[in-house]
């Protein structure tokens, strides 16, 4: 048994506390869950194939007359997205917001980035022109920085925005997007592919892997908007620009791509939140643990195991004591299938790769060194009210 000191023992009861107090607030604001009706999205992949009405084959067309078609052919499936936020005290004047989005489906439903609708009291719709339509936020993933709403007495005017397939991507590939940038309906803007599977940052710290760069100008307001390609289908949601100076465009801006859309929408529309499979564990970074000694440099030391949860049914350890009252280190994840693991930002992005009732194979390291191997699978959790955030 790995053993440490009472010196140890305090400074991992107070980074204990610290996760505690975050977790409550966490549940706090998440933990109720949202029931919403379930719509017709239904992200066809045969349409990631077929071709757009109204757009010529690309191979035998000239790059104006392509750029002319997918405009003409998807622009009216791109929306304006408008957001009010009342005063929240008498310091606070409220805030006025916009954005853009797709429509996705013939039931009014329309993709969006996150934080164009946090915090809206009220969102409003407009398919060009000065008509307006109400519309209300069905659900929100701020991990992903997606969001869906839906817009109230606009049937008619609803056409779809086909998606297309963002694992088939190329750098250079054509690219085009549509949007509202500083409030200029429809706008568009052309490029191509700059990299591909970029790590990006959402606004609440977590990391969304594989986002597509492009140079194709994506400024304020195109937020939510659809990256094209070049026969029209959604490869990407615009979401991001890197602009040294806080302004506007400088050629690099980074798109969600849509099949990370395509896998949580339908839980957005139907749970109004996504669920995402967790081990069930209180996990700390090995390198945050400065002057604590552990068999090893990098990994997330399990601190506590939820009862109920995946890790705790395939016998993984947290902290425990001895009958001396010697505090003996739990178990130290360093790999799940294979994929390092030295951050927590590491387990999400596995584990977004799973759903339910999958089996990982998580690589540990216990007592003064043991590495084994223990298969876990993914069981949904009950979250539990005053506890540390489970990851």
């Amino acid at each position: 048994m790995y053993q440490v000191t009472a010196r140890q023992i305090l400074s991992i009861a107070l980074l204990s506390a610290l996760l505690a107090a975050a977790g409550v607030a966490c549940f706090d604001r998440w933990g109720a869950r949202l029931h919403q009706p379930t719509a017709a999205f239904n992200p066809d992949d045969a349409a990631t194939t077929a071709g757009v009405a109204g757009i010529t084959d690309p191979s035998v067309a000239t790059d104006e007359q392509n750029n002319i078609e997918v405009f003409r052919a998807i622009s009216p499936g791109v929306v304006s997205v408008n957001t009010t936020r009342q005063p929240r005290s008498y310091f606070d004047a409220g805030r006025r917001g916009g954005g853009t989005g797709s429509v996705i489906d013939d039931q009014g439903h329309v993709l969006t980035n996150h934080h164009v609708v946090e915090g809206a009291d009220m969102v409003t719709v407009s398919f060009g022109g000065d008509k307006t339509y109400p519309a209300r936020v069905v659900g929100s993933d701020p991990d992903t920085d997606l969001a869906v709403i839906r817009v109230e007495g606009a049937r008619e005017a609803l056409k779809v925005v086909p998606m297309g397939d963002s694992d088939r991507l190329s750098v250079g590939q054509k690219v085009l997007a549509i949007g509202n940038p500083f409030g200029l309906d429809r706008t568009l803007t052309t490029g191509v592919i700059s990299g591909l599977q970029r790590p990006i940052q959402a606004r609440n710290g977590r990391i969304i892997e594989g986002a597509i760069q492009t140079d194709a100008s994506i400024n304020p307001g195109n937020s939510g908007g659809p990256l094209l390609d070049s026969q029209g289908r959604m490869i990407g949601i615009n979401s991001q620009i890197l602009s040294p100076d806080g302004g506007g465009s400088v050629g690099v801006g980074f798109a969600v791509p849509v099949n990370i859309a395509k896998r949580i929408v339908p839980q957005l529309i139907r749970d109004g939140r996504v669920v995402r499979p967790k081990l069930g564990i209180y996990p700390r970074a090995v390198t945050d643990l400065r002057g604590i000694r552990l068999p090893v440099g990098e990994g997330l030391l399990i601190l506590q195991v939820d009862p109920n949860g995946s890790a705790a049914a395939a016998g993984l350890r947290g902290l425990s004591e001895t009958p001396e009252g010697d505090l003996v280190v739990g178990d130290i994840i360093t790999a799940v299938d294979g994929e390092k693991v030295e951050s927590q930002n590491d387990l999400y992005r596995i584990m977004d790769k799973h759903k339910f009732n999958d089996v990982v194979q998580v690589e540990v390291v216990r007592g003064t060194g043991q590495r084994t191997t223990v298969p876990v699978r993914l069981l949904p959790e009950r979250p539990q009210r005053g506890t540390t955030r489970r990851e």
